[in-house]
């Protein structure tokens, strides 16, 4: 450490924030097990024990806020986590390096629209009255839906639309580690006669495996952490029945309704459960390969 201290230097900034916003706030986590009163403080509120829990577990939400948001984790994962990978491989066989350049621009502009701006474009559009997709509908000949109002449209509203607006920035690390790849495997693979997809396959997708199990690890540990913003953006009284996930139900008890005790007790069930997770499927990725977080 004596003879790095410079490059120490460097991770100061990030050791800061981490400490600041991920382990300082864990002092506040007994609010769960306080009857919380703003006024009596933290130390000054009531020990109830887990209370809190057991009013979380006995009500008839607590399953169907846990099965939204593990469906829709889920869906989300299992759809965007493999277009990211094939974005990047196609993007790094392809030849021409001005077009891949416009299509990296394109893919990645998505990612720096704001999630309030991305709701309000995706409610436009689907609209029925002056919607893009009704439009072509009624052209068409067809009625025109009211997308936002059909719970079974909902999920599927969500996901593909945040596939849209993450796969560029989500394939760069994975563009980042073909880069790494040497020149000299293909031009082999070329003179043994493999066709481009042979060597996608048996070349570039090997030399992506360990950053691939990196991030799926990391996704499956936040599993039931989705997003806040785009779920309560998006959600109404029509399709709240599959709308209503975790995040969004801690945001209405513990800001709107003003239980921050209750909240609190929800988001730390949140965090222990995904907690679990995390350290489950990298033990399971440790013993069926190599690669693992620790």
């Amino acid at each position: 450490m004596r003879g790095n201290w410079d490059l120490l230097l460097f991770c100061l900034p990030g050791i800061i924030v981490t400490i600041i916003y991920h382990y300082i706030p864990i002092y506040g986590v007994q609010i769960a097990f306080r009857n919380y009163k703003p006024k009596k403080g933290i130390w000054g509120s009531d020990w109830v024990g887990l209370k809190n829990f057991e009013r979380f577990f006995h009500s008839a939400d607590w399953w169907v806020l846990v099965r939204n948001t593990l469906l829709l984790s889920v869906y989300s994962l299992a759809a965007g986590f493999p277009v990211a990978v094939i974005l990047a491989l196609m993007l790094n066989s392809f030849r021409h390096k001005k077009y891949r350049k416009v299509i990296q621009a394109v893919t990645y502009a998505p990612h720096f629209i704001s999630t309030v701006v991305m709701c309000g474009m995706i409610i436009l559009f689907l609209s029925p009255r002056v919607g893009v997709i009704n439009t072509v509908l009624a052209a068409m000949g067809n009625e025109r839906i009211n997308f936002m109002s059909k719970s079974e449209y909902w999920r599927h509203i969500y996901v593909w639309t945040g596939v849209w607006q993450g796969m560029g920035w989500s394939s760069v690390i994975y563009f980042a580690a073909l880069a790494g790849v040497s020149p000299e495997y293909h031009e082999a693979a070329i003179v043994d006669g493999a066709t481009k997809f042979q060597r996608m396959m048996h070349i570039d997708l090997p030399f992506l495996a360990p950053t691939m199990t990196m991030l799926l690890i990391m996704d499956c540990g936040s599993i039931l952490s989705v997003g806040f913003e785009k779920a309560y953006a998006l959600q109404n009284d029509l399709n709240q029945q599959v709308s209503e996930i975790i995040s969004t139900y801690t945001y209405k008890m513990g800001i709107i309704n003003n239980d921050q005790s209750f909240s609190t007790a929800v988001g730390l069930f949140n965090s222990v459960v995904n907690s679990i997770l995390l350290i489950t499927v990298n033990a399971i990725t440790r013993k069926l390969s190599e690669n693992s977080l620790w």
